[in-house]
């Protein structure tokens, strides 16, 4: 069975927004083998830090919090689309509907919500990219008419310098969670089941998350 982990790896010299210093994780050994009997780390995480799930509390005023993520959104019906060669500079609603079919295909996986995965050049790249590709507020008009669970897209943002954030809004006041830095290189374009386990916390805007892949046939 292949899984894909699609998840980037914290580390402090990782890719982080706008490559923003105090966004950078730091890890500290707080005690180890010569002064102590156990080996201790405390790490310092801004919550959007590599694959995160954003809230609706992080672009609307009095939005709800983490505290709202249900275990239902643990694993989800799941579409990649691949954009690699199609939107240079951003998704548009005439890019989506270019994969309309595959969009409105039918998932085997009966009874869970369906994710929308963008695929994009993000993925070749390493280093944050001022100039990354990202989700248009109509492209995102258009997928909030389909009713998903879910969309995330390899970039650490979903939106690139928007007038209000409206990609975000659209998305997240659809009830819609957003997921951000993804790694979405060896994917093929397709169906899947997604499985996304973030971090239990209480009362936030965003959650660190791991983020797999597993092939659609494991529900059959």
């Amino acid at each position: 069975m292949i899984l894909y982990d699609i998840s980037m790896t914290v580390r402090p010299d990782m890719a982080v927004y706008k490559d923003k210093p105090e966004k950078k994780p730091q890890i500290e050994k707080v005690s180890d083998f010569n002064n102590g009997r156990t080996y201790e780390s405390r790490i310092t995480l801004d919550l959007h830090t590599g694959t995160h799930i954003d809230m609706p509390l992080h672009m609307i005023p009095g939005g709800a919090d983490s505290d709202s993520w249900s275990l239902t959104g643990i694993f989800s019906a799941c579409t990649v689309l691949d954009f690699s060669d199609l939107a240079v500079e951003a998704i548009e609603e005439q890019d989506l509907r270019l994969k309309e079919k595959l969009i409105d295909e039918e998932h085997r996986a009966v009874g869970l919500g369906k994710t929308i995965l963008l695929k994009t050049r993000n993925s070749l790249q390493d280093g944050f990219d001022f100039d990354f590709v990202y989700l248009t507020a109509r492209g995102a008009e258009y997928l909030a008419q389909r009713k998903l669970a879910g969309v995330g897209i390899d970039a650490l943002g979903i939106e690139r310098n928007q007038p209000d954030h409206r990609t975000h809004k659209i998305l997240l006041g659809a009830k819609m969670w957003i997921l951000e830095g993804l790694r979405l290189q060896e994917v093929p374009e397709g169906q899947y089941i997604l499985n996304v386990m973030p971090l239990k916390i209480s009362g936030v805007e965003a959650l660190p998350a791991r983020a797999v892949l597993l092939p659609k046939s494991i529900l059959i």
